[in-house]
């Protein structure tokens, strides 16, 4: 694994689950390997717990962190080959990664969908500038499309509160008053269609995600039903992707009630809007599993990290 870009850069997510549960018992004990390394954070938008987790992820293995605030602290990036550079981006990702990779082993990037343009979004121009043009191994830290990091830590969640062989799981939409991406979205997708379990997608018609993404996944219209005997109920709101970016309803009929969660455990990649997208019920019930998810991101980071240094 040359980056990790993207939940299916995972060879075998069963084993990498595995390890990462075993890293909880013991965060310190790969110490030695980023002796001497160091990681640098760069972010292109907001974080608390992707920020938080992966430097922390980084501590446990020893490693240096560097954190810098691109959107408001580094230079306007270009991305495209051969523009005359005469408006407002002042430096080109070309010249960027390169001068990052020498301050660094390893750069993590987090860089949002601006949801207004879809094939300028689905280019991911900064997770592939850098990619392209650095000479060190990248990390998605939340992309336009993807957010590997958070699927892996679900796919851990799920493994430690799993009720039985083959559970069901349902990623459920919600409603939210502004329009959101849909990177956590599609890489649970991709997650859950690496796992052995009964997944079913429930959303108001118009929110279809890509159908390249959920090729293969049952998609349930009525979500009452789609809920029905769930373990787990995966709760996120993503805008519209055929009328791209756009918020197409506002629905409060799809909050997630306790009435409506029954026996499942709910999940949630936080932030969440309490009493909009979740009733408090829920998030403060012994079901809700969205503490641990967070707890998680420390550990699906780390195992990631771990298995870029093994090979640096």
């Amino acid at each position: 694994m040359k980056h990790y870009l993207s939940i299916n850069d995972i060879d075998s997510l069963t084993i990498w689950v595995d390890e990462a549960i075993a890293l909880k018992k013991d965060p310190y004990q790969f110490k030695e390997l980023g002796k001497q390394k160091t990681i640098c954070l760069l972010f292109f938008n907001n974080s608390l717990r992707t920020r938080l987790s992966t430097q922390k992820a980084a501590m446990h293995l020893g490693m240096n962190v560097m954190v810098m605030n691109f959107g408001s602290e580094g230079w306007s990036l270009e991305y495209g080959d051969g523009t005359i550079m005469d408006q407002g981006t002042s430096e080109h990702v070309k010249e960027a990664a390169q001068v990052v990779s020498q301050y660094c082993d390893i750069v993590a990037i987090r860089a949002f969908a601006k949801l207004i343009d879809k094939s300028k979004d689905e280019a991911e121009e900064v997770l592939n500038g850098f990619a392209k043009y650095a000479t060190i191994p990248i990390v998605n830290m939340e992309s336009s499309i993807a957010h590997p990091l958070q699927a892996l830590a679900d796919a851990i969640t799920l493994k430690e509160f799993q009720p039985k062989t083959k559970p069901k799981v349902v990623l459920s939409w919600a409603p939210h008053p502004k329009a959101l991406p849909h990177a956590v979205a599609n890489s649970f997708v991709e997650m859950m269609k690496l796992q052995d379990a009964e997944f079913v997608i429930t959303h108001p018609k118009g929110y279809e995600l890509n159908p390249e993404i959920t090729t293969g996944c049952k998609i349930e219209y009525d979500q009452d039903k789609a809920l029905e005997n769930a373990d787990f109920v995966y709760v996120k709101n993503w805008s519209s992707y055929v009328d791209y970016g756009n918020v197409l309803t506002l629905d409060s009929g799809w909050k997630i009630t306790k009435e409506k969660l029954g026996h499942a455990k709910f999940m949630h990649c936080l932030p969440v809007r309490r009493n909009v997208v979740v009733e408090d019920a829920v998030l403060d019930g012994d079901q809700s599993l969205v503490i641990e998810q967070a707890n998680n991101r420390t550990y699906s980071a780390q195992i990631v990290l771990k298995k870029l240094l093994e090979k640096l």
